[in-house]
């Protein structure tokens, strides 16, 4: 992993980037702390054009997004659309928003409908990404709602966006996910687990927590991963002290010489 690989996902940052003005702040500070890539997700609204004005103007680049689930499914060309005006060509699917994961129509239902968005993107040299949560790790048949889901779409329709923190969370393996994913997988986030003294799993700094992240970078690595990217969905101060902690953990531990 390079460090030009390394980018952050926006939603950490989520109240820092409602308006343009608190976008750009944020943006500066993201690039001074020594990310040169950014996902966007939960920012604004801000026009597509800004968006792009602002992040060339700090020195980033953005490197995928997460766009809205039902517009994904129902609207992949306004998909397509917008992540042409950001000159992006990876976008996820961030949650399966009113799927009920115990029925399972509604889960052929989701996969069906991945498969076909993800065709609308792929056709426009775009790829669509599953941003996994802990839910997709219940059991369908022999296997989990997660392992359906990639066996039932294309895998040029339907890249994944591993979260390392919730493939922990729902009890799987994110070293054995990457390889499974081999060849699947442009986009990884890379999110700390840990346990508070109340015995509750939270999530932390990148280093700060109990993963093993030297054999996860090189699992994502081998299977072809693109970019490698910060989140961390709560944070215990500051999130640019997170962001930047995490950043330094891994300049200093998991980057290449």
């Amino acid at each position: 992993m390079k460090l030009e690989q390394v980018a952050l996902q926006f939603y950490t940052l989520r109240e820092h980037a409602k308006t343009a003005a608190d976008f750009t702040a944020a943006c500066k500070k993201v690039r001074e702390i020594g990310y040169t890539a950014v996902q966007l997700s939960a920012i604004g609204p801000i026009p597509e054009e800004e968006i792009v004005r602002i992040l060339k103007g700090e020195g980033l680049v953005c490197c995928a997004t997460h766009e809205g689930s039902d517009t994904i499914l129902q609207e992949p060309a306004k998909v397509v659309d917008r992540l042409k005006k950001l000159g992006c060509p990876h976008t996820a699917y961030p949650f399966p928003r009113g799927v009920d994961f115990g029925d399972p129509k509604s889960v052929a239902a989701l996969i069906e409908g991945l498969d076909q968005a993800g065709a609308v993107l792929a056709a426009a040299g775009q790829t669509l990404s599953y941003h996994n949560h802990g839910i997709e790790f219940v059991r369908h048949g022999d296997a989990t709602v997660l392992d359906a889901i990639y066996a039932g779409t294309k895998p040029a329709h339907l890249k994944a966006e591993l979260d390392t923190y919730w493939v922990q969370y729902g009890g799987g393996d994110p070293v054995a996910w990457c390889e499974k994913m081999a060849g699947r997988m442009p986009l990884i986030h890379l999110k700390d687990y840990t346990f508070t003294t109340e015995n509750k799993p939270t999530f932390c700094e990148i280093g700060n927590g109990n993963l093993d992240f030297r054999r996860i970078v090189a699992a994502a690595e081998k299977a072809g991963c693109e970019w490698f990217i910060v989140e961390q969905d709560t944070c215990p101060g500051d999130p640019f002290d997170s962001i930047r902690q995490s950043f330094d953990y891994i300049r200093d531990h998991l980057v290449a010489p």
